[in-house]
């Protein structure tokens, strides 16, 4: 009887301890992508669609995925007024590739500029058990650098304009390019 008792005291006390289990809820906000819309540069005030666009991040092989559906480079294209970019949670800067038509058959129509973003980061805490997330804030004084590639040819995008400073969400625009 007393060996019956001892164990049933045992099942008791380790049942007890045992805690639930901790879920990162997939409707909790996590670190923002940059968000970028695009404008014609002539109206200003009208949205403009990119063309096969691919964007590569420094020292990325491949292009960020825009569509996990298509296969090979059709990937990382998009086409669209509108894409979202993560930006590197472990450095002050991120250097993007972005390209104009790539994959067209004319290499004159393909366009490249590459855009350098400097930031500030904040790592806030979300919960035990979604950890922690990156805010992002643009430097004040030197926000970007742009330049075309090569260097010799225009720049593809116009003017370059950063709308919202902090990137706390992907709900607003963060940057704006015309061209």
């Amino acid at each position: 009887m007393k060996k019956i008792l001892s164990i049933l005291l045992l099942v008791i006390v380790t049942s007890s301890s045992c805690e639930k289990d901790d879920i990162c809820d997939a409707n909790t906000p996590t670190t923002p992508r940059l968000v970028i819309d695009f404008y014609n540069i002539t109206t200003p005030s009208v949205k403009k669609n990119v063309t096969n666009l691919k964007v590569v991040g420094d020292g990325m092989k491949e292009g960020i995925v825009f569509n996990s559906s298509a296969t090979g480079d059709d990937q990382y294209l998009t086409s669209g007024t509108s894409i979202s970019i993560p930006l590197k949670t472990d450095a002050n800067s991120t250097k993007f590739s972005f390209t104009l038509n790539s994959g067209n058959p004319n290499p004159t129509l393909i366009d490249i500029d590459e855009v350098t973003f400097n930031y500030t980061r904040e790592n806030v805490f979300v919960s035990r058990a979604c950890g922690f997330k990156t805010l992002f804030t643009f430097d004040p004084t030197n926000p970007y650098i742009h330049t075309a590639v090569p260097s010799t040819k225009t720049k593809w995008m116009r003017v370059i304009s950063i709308e919202k400073s902090n990137i706390a969400n992907e709900n607003e625009t963060h940057v704006k390019i015309f061209f």
